[in-house]
């Protein structure tokens, strides 16, 4: 009997060690309007189901939309901080709200993930590491890639202005877009204009108009791509005026399909839910650290040579 009693106490000891062990973290994203965190959100959830195996557990986090970015992710930030987790995955995207916060959040010994944007503030946040796309960096690569496809004026547009990851993709398309002789117009329009397709084409028609010599037009997401192919449609401009995107959804690919969008921006947001939340579950629980920093998800072209791969990405819910 005593050594049933004996056993039993050592085996809530070990439940109750395992249990002080297990990761209690917080996966902070973008709005609920925006379907890229669909992406994002699929990798979490997949993540998810290794940190529950180990005991812990993932709260995901977003913001209601994009009005009031800034103030709503310190909410976010500050919510998790109050339900005690150990560690926050996140993107910066607004450095002078964001950075303040995760400071504090550190300095309580919270681990700081990053992910998606933000990587030149690692460092300030005390960040672990970062999984995702440098944006300059991919934006170099679109416009190079437009510019050696015949592009000579390119539109980029950004639909949150003052976002430094929009900033820094289109900042890179004027650079790789130089490189290959071509020149950028950069058009910014209001952020309550997110998500908003019908307004959106709008704008990108009235600066195709306006300006005949535009040969192609690169959004920053995917919803906004079908705002560009809508604007092209309807002036007629498909022969005129190629499409590019960063990130992609079911249209894009069907377009690039079909040969009425050039190209797609991938930065596997998949990759970078997954990556996110399972290595600072590990890095809690077991402290383990990967010797590459950053690991970057992107960028990589999705065009006519590689468009049926990416479809059976997308049957799958991750791309």
């Amino acid at each position: 009997m005593k050594f049933k009693s004996a056993l039993l106490a050592a085996s809530v000891l070990a439940l109750s060690a395992s249990g002080a062990m297990a990761a209690n973290i917080a996966v902070i994203a973008g709005s609920i309007e925006d379907g890229f965190f669909n992406l994002i959100k699929k990798g979490v959830d997949d993540a998810t189901l290794v940190v529950e195996a180990n005991g812990g557990q993932v709260n995901y986090l977003r913001t209601p939309n994009y009005d009031n970015f800034g103030p709503d992710l310190v909410t976010l930030i500050n919510q998790a901080v109050a339900q005690g987790v150990d560690g926050i995955a996140i993107p910066v995207w607004v450095p002078e709200a964001q950075v303040p916060a995760l400071q504090a959040a550190a300095d309580k010994g919270i681990k700081i993930m990053m992910y998606n944007s933000g990587s030149d503030v690692k460092e300030d946040v005390h960040g672990i590491n970062y999984f995702g796309s440098d944006e300059f960096v991919a934006g170099v690569a679109g416009g190079e890639y437009m510019a050696e496809h015949g592009a000579k004026k390119i539109l980029c547009h950004i639909h949150t202005p003052g976002a430094v990851n929009h900033e820094a993709r289109c900042a890179g398309v004027v650079e790789g877009a130089k490189k290959g002789g071509a020149e950028v117009n950069i058009l910014r329009t209001p952020a309550n204009l997110d998500g908003d397709v019908t307004g959106t084409a709008e704008s990108i028609k009235s600066e195709l108009v306006a300006d005949q010599g535009i040969d192609a037009v690169i959004t920053l997401a995917a919803w906004s791509a079908d705002a560009a192919a809508n604007a092209v449609g309807q002036i007629g401009a498909q022969d005129r005026v190629k499409i590019g995107s960063f990130d992609m959804n079911p249209a894009v690919l069907d377009r690039i399909k079909g040969g009425t969008q050039t190209m797609a921006i991938d930065q596997q947001p998949y990759l970078q839910g997954f990556l996110a939340t399972s290595m600072l579950a590990a890095h809690i629980d077991f402290g383990t650290e990967l010797a590459t920093d950053p690991v970057l998800t992107g960028p990589a072209i999705i065009d006519a040579s590689n468009i049926d791969t990416a479809l059976q990405g997308v049957a799958k819910g991750a791309r």
